[in-house]
């Protein structure tokens, strides 16, 4: 795979939107690192193709782009499902042709499949056990990402809500509730600001490689978010509870609570 003519077309296509724009700017900046982290988890994996891979890294958030500047907004809820739109974009518009690739019909199947998903709060059943496998390996390496995006951008600039309606904000009991599950926080959950931080640092129990939750634990991305500085004490309280919760497995975790209950009766 010639990665160097992928990346060329990338930047001639993104070159087309406005380069002052922030938003522009981080996803350029986060379509590289997701791409680079894609290739290390197919790397450890042994048997995945680390091209292809780097390249569904390289393509999963090409909508993103177009969803700026007819939106003006990232918020998948208030215009259109990036991911969909990115694959849309790519397969049934001919965007994917303007990369000249050499690509056979079940890669593209893979990298269709894996773009398509990377944003679901759950994969699509019906996949071969190989596209189920890269589209975890894009997932996990977008997550990955993701909480880096969420310490270097303003919260308020990423919600889209005033200080001081983010750092006011509760922790709604349903988004708690996915926190003890151990689970991804499904959109129609969040109803405050905190709530978004709060599904953010979830997304760690969605990993699915070891690498991943090793890499995420070493970057330290996700304590920078546990750190959040809300002025509700009650907020405060919650998160200092995950802080002394997040890294445990999920074995540990129940039996830390399981005591805790416990003492407390």
């Amino acid at each position: 795979m010639q990665r160097q003519q992928v990346e060329e077309v990338f930047r001639q296509y993104t070159s087309a939107y406005n380069a002052n724009d922030p938003k522009i700017k981080l996803k350029i900046d986060h379509t590289f690192r997701v791409a680079m982290l894609a290739e290390t988890i197919a790397k450890s994996l042994g048997g995945a193709d680390e091209d292809l891979a780097w390249l569904c890294g390289m393509l999963h958030d090409i909508g993103r782009f177009e969803q700026v500047r007819r939106f003006h907004t990232f918020f998948d809820a208030e215009s259109v499902d990036h991911a969909r739109f990115g694959a849309d974009l790519l397969f049934q518009e001919g965007l994917l042709e303007r990369f000249a690739l050499d690509l056979s019909e079940k890669e593209k199947r893979i990298l269709e499949v894996s773009i398509r998903n990377h944003n679901a709060y759950r994969v699509q059943e019906g996949l071969t056990e190989e596209e189920y496998t890269y589209c975890n390996i894009l997932r996990d390496a977008d997550k990955i990402d993701i909480f880096r995006v969420n310490c270097d951008t303003p919260l308020e600039e990423i919600y889209n809500v005033t200080t001081e309606e983010l750092r006011n904000a509760g922790v709604s009991k349903a988004v708690k509730q996915c926190y003890f599950d151990r689970t991804a926080v499904r959109r129609d959950c969040r109803q405050t600001a905190a709530d978004y931080v709060v599904a953010h640092i979830c997304l760690v129990f969605e990993l699915v490689y070891p690498i991943s939750r090793k890499i995420a634990k070493e970057q330290g991305y996700v304590d920078r978010l546990l750190d959040f500085p809300s002025w509700n004490e009650t907020t405060q309280e919650w998160f200092s509870y995950m802080r002394n919760t997040i890294w445990k497995e999920k074995k540990e975790y129940q039996e830390y609570e399981n005591e805790k209950n416990t003492s407390v009766t």
